[in-house]
């Protein structure tokens, strides 16, 4: 098995590390990443300045590593049609180090790496940990060598990525997998305005979550209940059940 996987916290760090030393004893991995964080990057991809791509060793695996100047979705569409021979059996993105819930996905450069791997019909799966404080990865990084393990006997869905949350606890106290729906994720007090030592305006985006009762089956709720969320992402946004009503509008030149 040929596994790819990147992330948007940057190369070096804790989550990817750990992922890639796991998926080692199960597959050829090959890392490319972003040379630094890129979080929240969503699916920017780079238009304006060129993509520089260094080899890098991995600590602890021989996976083979690339760092790049980009983002997430530069670096597995650069993986994918320009450095590696052949595409790979899986892109693993992560895993990254807090929640990527309900509408948050829009946001995340983790879904969005595997966003693109989909896009390029190669099955793909986000990971992350529900915790920002200091983690230790290494019952996700199982688990995701697990997932794996049991996805490739599958028939793995077209154009269908996999978005995988898994609760910061004790893993006894894990009540099992669910899958799940996307959520609802709100905020209040999204932005902090401030002024600089000279006086000048500015604004800190930061925001605190809205607790919301979310229905049960949802991502959101899963999480809250101590489940290992696993929620499907269809790629095709279209809203199908208005495409008639919007046709009744009579819309003219």
């Amino acid at each position: 098995m040929n596994i790819l996987i990147t992330n948007d916290d940057g190369i070096n760090s804790a989550g990817l590390i750990t992922l890639a030393q796991a998926i080692s004893a199960i597959a050829n991995v090959t890392i490319v990443a972003p040379d630094r964080e890129r979080s929240a990057t969503a699916h920017a991809i780079t238009m304006h300045k060129p993509l520089r791509v260094e080899k890098t060793d991995i600590p602890g695996c021989k996976a083979l590593g690339y760092k790049v100047n980009g983002t997430p979705s530069d670096c597995v569409k650069l993986a994918l049609e320009a450095l590696l021979k052949d595409a790979p059996d899986f892109v693993l993105s992560g895993i990254n180090r807090g929640a990527n819930l309900g509408t948050d996905v829009i946001y995340s450069g983790t879904v969005s790496a595997a966003i693109e791997a989909a896009l390029l019909g190669v099955p793909a799966i986000a990971l992350s940990v529900t915790s920002h404080g200091n983690i230790e990865f290494d019952y996700a990084a199982n688990f995701a060598k697990n997932l794996c393990q049991q996805i490739s006997k599958q028939s793995f869905p077209k154009d269908t990525l996999l978005n995988v949350n898994i609760p910061y606890i004790e893993p006894d106290k894990i009540a099992g997998i669910a899958v799940t729906h996307l959520g609802s994720i709100r905020y209040k007090n999204s932005f902090e305005k401030r002024t600089d030592p000279r006086g000048k305006v500015y604004y800190w985006l930061a925001g605190e979550a809205i607790k919301d009762d979310n229905d049960n089956g949802s991502d959101v709720w899963a999480i809250k209940n101590n489940y290992i969320s696993i929620t499907p992402i269809l790629l095709d946004l279209t809203k199908y059940d208005i495409i008639d009503t919007i046709k009744e509008w009579n819309l003219k030149l």
